[in-house]
Protein backbone atom coordinates (compact mmCIF):
# COMPACT_ATOMS: atom_id res chain seq x y z
CA UNK A 1 0.00 0.00 0.00
CA UNK A 2 1.23 3.67 -0.68
CA UNK A 3 1.14 5.08 3.27
CA UNK A 4 1.10 8.39 1.74
CA UNK A 5 -2.16 7.53 0.33
CA UNK A 6 -3.70 10.28 2.83
CA UNK A 7 -0.79 13.12 1.81
CA UNK A 8 -3.52 14.60 -0.72
CA UNK A 9 -6.18 14.43 2.08
CA UNK A 10 -8.01 18.47 1.90
CA UNK A 11 -6.76 20.76 4.41
CA UNK A 12 -8.93 23.63 5.00
CA UNK A 13 -7.67 26.68 7.91
CA UNK A 14 -9.57 29.32 9.74
CA UNK A 15 -8.86 32.66 8.10
CA UNK A 16 -5.78 33.87 10.43
CA UNK A 17 -4.13 30.68 9.58
CA UNK A 18 -4.09 30.57 6.06
CA UNK A 19 -0.45 31.24 5.14
CA UNK A 20 0.77 28.34 7.79
CA UNK A 21 -1.79 26.03 5.97
CA UNK A 22 -0.07 27.17 2.89
CA UNK A 23 3.45 26.25 4.28
CA UNK A 24 1.84 22.89 5.90
CA UNK A 25 0.35 21.66 2.47
CA UNK A 26 3.74 22.19 0.85
CA UNK A 27 6.03 20.28 3.24
CA UNK A 28 3.38 17.53 3.52
CA UNK A 29 1.32 17.34 0.05
CA UNK A 30 -1.81 18.38 1.40
CA UNK A 31 -4.36 19.83 -0.94
CA UNK A 32 -5.78 23.51 -0.01
CA UNK A 33 -8.97 22.93 -0.34
CA UNK A 34 -12.54 22.92 0.86
CA UNK A 35 -13.82 19.05 1.48
CA UNK A 36 -15.92 17.49 -0.82
CA UNK A 37 -17.04 13.95 0.29
CA UNK A 38 -14.12 12.81 1.35
CA UNK A 39 -13.96 10.84 4.60
CA UNK A 40 -11.32 12.76 5.82
CA UNK A 41 -10.10 15.95 6.23
CA UNK A 42 -7.50 17.97 7.68
CA UNK A 43 -8.69 21.65 9.69
CA UNK A 44 -5.91 24.14 11.24
CA UNK A 45 -6.97 27.26 13.38
CA UNK A 46 -5.38 28.56 16.45
CA UNK A 47 -6.08 25.44 18.66
CA UNK A 48 -3.81 23.49 16.52
CA UNK A 49 -4.16 20.88 13.45
CA UNK A 50 -6.83 18.60 13.29
CA UNK A 51 -7.60 15.34 11.85
CA UNK A 52 -11.49 15.05 10.77
CA UNK A 53 -13.81 12.24 10.42
CA UNK A 54 -17.01 12.88 8.63
CA UNK A 55 -19.63 10.80 8.36
CA UNK A 56 -22.41 8.53 10.84
CA UNK A 57 -20.60 8.21 14.25
CA UNK A 58 -17.96 9.73 13.24
CA UNK A 59 -15.43 10.31 16.36
CA UNK A 60 -14.39 13.85 17.22
CA UNK A 61 -11.43 15.59 15.90
CA UNK A 62 -8.13 13.96 16.11
CA UNK A 63 -5.34 16.23 17.69
CA UNK A 64 -2.00 15.24 19.29
CA UNK A 65 -2.01 17.14 22.82
CA UNK A 66 0.92 16.40 24.91
CA UNK A 67 0.41 19.58 27.51
CA UNK A 68 -3.17 17.93 28.44
CA UNK A 69 -5.73 15.11 28.80
CA UNK A 70 -4.72 11.68 27.90
CA UNK A 71 -0.57 12.89 27.47
CA UNK A 72 -1.27 14.64 31.27
CA UNK A 73 -2.50 12.25 33.34
CA UNK A 74 -0.03 9.46 32.13
CA UNK A 75 3.02 11.63 33.09
CA UNK A 76 1.42 12.77 36.19
CA UNK A 77 -0.44 9.37 36.97
CA UNK A 78 1.00 6.74 34.91
CA UNK A 79 3.32 4.84 36.53
CA UNK A 80 6.96 6.96 36.22
CA UNK A 81 9.86 4.08 35.83
CA UNK A 82 7.26 1.44 36.68
CA UNK A 83 5.52 1.15 32.85
CA UNK A 84 6.27 -1.42 31.15
CA UNK A 85 7.27 0.30 27.89
CA UNK A 86 10.55 1.50 30.41
CA UNK A 87 11.13 -1.47 31.48
CA UNK A 88 11.80 -3.02 28.17
CA UNK A 89 13.36 -0.09 27.01
CA UNK A 90 15.76 -1.20 30.08
CA UNK A 91 15.51 2.16 32.34
CA UNK A 92 17.26 1.03 35.66
CA UNK A 93 17.84 3.93 38.43
CA UNK A 94 18.11 6.80 37.34
CA UNK A 95 19.09 5.78 33.90
CA UNK A 96 18.60 7.64 30.36
CA UNK A 97 19.23 6.87 27.05
CA UNK A 98 19.32 7.89 23.18
CA UNK A 99 16.24 6.12 21.86
CA UNK A 100 15.39 5.85 17.96
CA UNK A 101 11.42 5.64 17.92
CA UNK A 102 11.29 4.47 13.92
CA UNK A 103 7.37 4.26 13.89
CA UNK A 104 6.47 7.51 16.05
CA UNK A 105 2.86 7.32 15.63
CA UNK A 106 1.45 9.92 17.62
CA UNK A 107 4.30 10.23 19.94
CA UNK A 108 2.86 8.48 22.47
CA UNK A 109 5.80 6.57 23.99
CA UNK A 110 8.06 8.75 22.88
CA UNK A 111 6.82 11.33 25.09
CA UNK A 112 6.93 9.04 27.80
CA UNK A 113 10.48 8.38 27.27
CA UNK A 114 11.50 11.73 26.97
CA UNK A 115 9.52 12.19 30.15
CA UNK A 116 11.97 10.26 31.90
CA UNK A 117 14.95 11.97 30.20
CA UNK A 118 15.43 10.21 27.15
CA UNK A 119 16.69 11.46 23.81
CA UNK A 120 14.36 10.50 21.29
CA UNK A 121 14.70 10.25 18.07
CA UNK A 122 11.31 9.35 16.13
CA UNK A 123 10.81 8.72 12.24
CA UNK A 124 7.19 8.63 11.01
CA UNK A 125 6.61 8.25 7.17
CA UNK A 126 2.70 8.53 6.98
CA UNK A 127 2.15 12.26 6.11
CA UNK A 128 -1.37 13.29 8.07
CA UNK A 129 0.78 11.28 11.23
CA UNK A 130 3.72 13.19 10.84
CA UNK A 131 2.26 16.83 10.15
CA UNK A 132 -0.76 16.18 13.24
CA UNK A 133 2.78 14.91 15.33
CA UNK A 134 4.37 17.81 14.30
CA UNK A 135 2.00 19.94 15.18
CA UNK A 136 1.20 18.80 18.73
CA UNK A 137 5.34 19.20 19.63
CA UNK A 138 5.51 22.77 18.26
CA UNK A 139 2.02 23.65 20.24
CA UNK A 140 3.73 21.52 23.82
CA UNK A 141 7.36 23.19 23.00
CA UNK A 142 5.36 26.73 24.22
CA UNK A 143 4.20 25.23 27.35
CA UNK A 144 6.07 25.62 30.98
CA UNK A 145 5.31 22.29 32.26
CA UNK A 146 6.24 20.03 28.78
CA UNK A 147 8.31 22.23 26.73
CA UNK A 148 11.46 20.89 28.35
CA UNK A 149 10.28 17.23 27.67
CA UNK A 150 9.45 17.67 23.74
CA UNK A 151 12.88 19.78 23.63
CA UNK A 152 14.11 16.13 23.76
CA UNK A 153 11.82 14.75 21.31
CA UNK A 154 13.15 15.03 17.45
CA UNK A 155 11.07 14.08 14.55
CA UNK A 156 12.31 13.30 11.05
CA UNK A 157 9.01 12.92 8.17
CA UNK A 158 10.61 10.18 5.76
CA UNK A 159 10.36 6.16 5.03
CA UNK A 160 11.59 3.96 8.10
CA UNK A 161 13.62 1.33 6.49
CA UNK A 162 15.33 4.21 4.11
CA UNK A 163 15.77 6.33 7.22
CA UNK A 164 17.26 3.25 9.12
CA UNK A 165 19.87 2.05 6.17
CA UNK A 166 21.11 5.91 6.87
CA UNK A 167 22.14 5.60 10.15
CA UNK A 168 25.64 4.14 11.49
CA UNK A 169 26.03 0.93 13.33
CA UNK A 170 24.78 1.01 16.94
CA UNK A 171 23.75 5.09 16.52
CA UNK A 172 21.39 4.63 19.52
CA UNK A 173 21.07 2.57 22.75
CA UNK A 174 17.63 1.55 21.58
CA UNK A 175 15.97 1.02 18.76
CA UNK A 176 11.23 0.89 19.18
CA UNK A 177 9.34 -0.08 17.06
CA UNK A 178 5.46 -0.04 17.16
CA UNK A 179 4.25 -0.79 13.35
CA UNK A 180 0.63 -0.81 12.83
CA UNK A 181 -0.95 -4.18 13.38
CA UNK A 182 -4.47 -5.25 11.54
CA UNK A 183 -7.16 -4.84 14.26
CA UNK A 184 -8.86 -8.15 14.54
CA UNK A 185 -12.66 -8.49 13.94
CA UNK A 186 -14.63 -8.45 16.90
CA UNK A 187 -11.99 -6.90 19.25
CA UNK A 188 -12.84 -4.44 21.41
CA UNK A 189 -13.43 -0.72 20.20
CA UNK A 190 -10.07 0.65 19.33
CA UNK A 191 -8.86 4.03 20.74
CA UNK A 192 -10.12 7.04 18.76
CA UNK A 193 -6.64 7.96 17.04
CA UNK A 194 -6.05 4.50 16.61
CA UNK A 195 -9.84 3.96 14.77
CA UNK A 196 -8.88 6.68 12.60
CA UNK A 197 -5.56 4.97 11.42
CA UNK A 198 -7.57 1.76 10.70
CA UNK A 199 -9.53 3.90 8.57
CA UNK A 200 -6.84 5.45 6.69
CA UNK A 201 -4.37 2.77 6.54
CA UNK A 202 -4.38 -1.08 6.42
CA UNK A 203 -0.79 -1.99 8.42
CA UNK A 204 2.51 -1.85 7.95
CA UNK A 205 3.06 -4.81 5.19
CA UNK A 206 6.65 -4.25 5.07
CA UNK A 207 7.43 -3.86 9.11
CA UNK A 208 9.39 -7.74 8.99
CA UNK A 209 11.92 -5.64 7.00
CA UNK A 210 12.59 -3.11 9.53
CA UNK A 211 14.05 -5.05 12.26
CA UNK A 212 17.29 -6.46 11.01
CA UNK A 213 18.32 -2.73 10.08
CA UNK A 214 16.95 -1.96 13.91
CA UNK A 215 19.31 -4.65 15.60
CA UNK A 216 21.82 -3.15 13.73
CA UNK A 217 21.27 0.95 14.10
CA UNK A 218 20.86 -0.28 18.28
CA UNK A 219 23.76 -0.59 20.87
CA UNK A 220 21.97 -2.61 23.22
CA UNK A 221 18.68 -3.95 22.45
CA UNK A 222 15.24 -3.48 20.03
CA UNK A 223 12.17 -3.32 21.52
CA UNK A 224 9.36 -3.94 19.66
CA UNK A 225 5.68 -3.36 20.79
CA UNK A 226 3.25 -6.25 19.12
CA UNK A 227 -0.62 -6.37 20.25
CA UNK A 228 -1.11 -9.55 23.17
CA UNK A 229 -1.16 -12.58 20.66
CA UNK A 230 0.25 -11.03 17.43
CA UNK A 231 2.60 -12.90 15.81
CA UNK A 232 6.88 -12.16 16.10
CA UNK A 233 7.66 -9.44 13.97
CA UNK A 234 9.68 -10.97 10.38
CA UNK A 235 8.59 -14.47 12.20
CA UNK A 236 11.72 -14.13 14.53
CA UNK A 237 11.60 -15.32 18.40
CA UNK A 238 12.63 -12.51 21.00
CA UNK A 239 15.01 -13.30 23.56
CA UNK A 240 12.61 -12.26 26.05
CA UNK A 241 9.31 -10.51 26.35
CA UNK A 242 7.34 -7.75 29.10
CA UNK A 243 3.75 -8.52 28.54
CA UNK A 244 1.29 -6.40 29.95
CA UNK A 245 -2.84 -6.63 29.66
CA UNK A 246 -3.27 -6.16 26.12
CA UNK A 247 0.06 -5.33 24.97
CA UNK A 248 3.56 -6.70 24.87
CA UNK A 249 7.01 -5.77 23.98
CA UNK A 250 9.38 -8.05 22.22
CA UNK A 251 13.10 -7.82 23.09
CA UNK A 252 16.07 -8.67 20.68
CA UNK A 253 19.83 -8.39 21.17
CA UNK A 254 21.54 -5.28 19.12
CA UNK A 255 23.88 -7.35 16.36
CA UNK A 256 27.55 -8.08 17.82
CA UNK A 257 29.71 -4.85 16.73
Amino acid sequence: MNHDVNASLPLEAASEQLSAAALLAERYGFVCRPRRDEAHSLWLDAQGLALLCHGPQAPGPLRVDFVAGAAAHRRKFGGGRGQAVVKAIGLKGTQTCRVLDATAGLGGDAFVLASLGCEVQMFERVAVVAALLEDGLLRAAEDPEVGDIVARMQLQYGDALQLLREQPDAAFDVVFLDPMFPEKRGTARARKGMQVFQQLLSGDPDADGLLQEACRVARRRVVVKRPKGAPWLADKAPSGAIGGDSTRFDLYPALPA
